[in-house]
């Protein structure tokens, strides 16, 4: 496989895989194409690599960035500006860990303190239920938190030799 079919087959399926995180697949394609990419890209560059329009390109290097994923880059005597994205795969993965977290985990937790402190006799069946499933859940939320907390923080190599250590 030549190397230009070898990126447009990784684009394609980063593209499908971003969908699995949480982001669209264009916003995902167009991450692959700047992790690829041996120097940094305009958005005209990104525009005729995957023909999208620019408006596209634009709503989703800004998302890119706001997950701090991408960052502009100033190339001296250049007007345009210029993205290159993050090329430690660690760290991406870690960030995306971390913003799905803050999007999803964080807010779920704050509406599952809310829900158990739902009006009612605590000793009706049907309240007690629900309070109790909310913080099962609850608790559940805190735990998986914890663990993404630590993976955050955790070094590559200590991360993958624990894992295989539980693994064994």
């Amino acid at each position: 496989m030549k190397l230009t079919e070898a990126k447009n087959q990784f684009v394609s399926s980063w593209g499908a895989l971003g969908t699995h995180w949480g982001i669209n697949r264009t916003m995902a394609q167009i991450h692959a194409l700047l992790l690829v990419s041996t120097n940094p890209l305009t958005q005209d560059d990104v525009m005729e690599q995957l023909s999208i329009s620019r408006g596209n390109v634009n709503m989703n290097i800004r998302e890119l960035i706001s997950w701090h994923l991408v960052e502009r880059v100033i190339i001296a005597g250049e007007r345009k500006e210029y993205f290159i994205a993050e090329k430690d795969i660690w760290k991406v993965a870690t960030q995306i860990m971390k913003e799905r977290k803050k999007r999803e985990l964080d807010p779920m937790l704050k509406l599952l303190t809310q829900l158990e402190n739902v009006e009612g006799d605590k000793k009706d069946k049907e309240v007690k239920q629900f309070v109790e499933m909310m913080g099962s859940i609850k608790t559940l939320g805190k735990n998986v938190n914890k663990v993404l907390e630590g993976v955050a923080k955790a070094e590559e190599k200590w991360f993958v030799g624990t894992l295989l250590k539980v693994l064994k």
